[in-house]
């Protein structure tokens, strides 16, 4: 049985061992909201500069975010605008994702199977919590997270590998999520699912 997440919002930030490591660290003590705005500002600025798409520096946009995003993934995110933190990490990956694709001139199907990849995990990750089906706790861990997919476009783009980068990964995403999701929903009880969708408002 898959634990119960004591908040939806946390596990909608798709953390990975990094990101909840420096959570660790601060145990809870951070809220997630501020850091967040100051790294989505922070990356922002990167992106519009290129710096993302030069090699050798790739590094600083996701190295930033995970700085400063990273240490609140220990907060329950129990404050008013904490829901706002899944969404912008979710900006901030899909458009670092983008932009070091086209500042490296992988093929734009490439670009899109991998950001396809993640926004399919991500909707089955928001579908399965209202059904009350929970992912298992190494989901995360094997698909790296955010932090840790950011880390590998960050390395293929230095290595000068972006295009086999993109392959590697998407293979490696699609084959892990859909798995998972399939079995997954294979498994789930249906008549929980049926009971839960019965009390749901029309």
């Amino acid at each position: 049985m898959t634990p119960v997440p004591t908040s939806k919002v946390v596990t909608y930030r798709d953390d990975g061992p990094l990101s909840r490591g420096m959570g660790l660290l601060v145990a809870g003590q951070l809220p997630p909201l501020p850091p967040m705005i100051a790294a989505t500002f922070v990356t922002g600025v990167l992106l519009l500069l290129g710096v993302a798409g030069s090699d050798g520096i790739a590094f600083f946009a996701p190295l930033v975010t995970i700085l400063l995003a990273g240490p609140g993934s220990s907060h329950p995110h129990d404050g008013r605008f904490d829901w706002l933190v899944p969404p912008i990490l979710r900006m901030i990956e899909y458009s670092f994702i983008a932009a070091c694709g086209f500042a490296h001139d992988v093929h734009p199907a490439l670009i899109f199977l991998l950001l396809g990849a993640l926004a399919f995990h991500h909707y089955d990750l928001v579908y399965r919590l209202r059904q009350h089906v929970y992912p298992p706790p190494w989901l995360s861990t094997l698909a790296l997270g955010w932090d840790g997919r950011m880390l590998v476009i960050s390395l293929a783009a230095v290595a000068g590998l972006m295009t086999g980068g993109f392959v590697l990964l998407a293979i490696y995403l699609w084959a892990l999520f859909g798995w998972e999701s399939l079995t997954c929903w294979l498994a789930a009880p249906r008549s929980g699912m049926e009971a839960t969708d019965s009390v749901a408002p029309d």
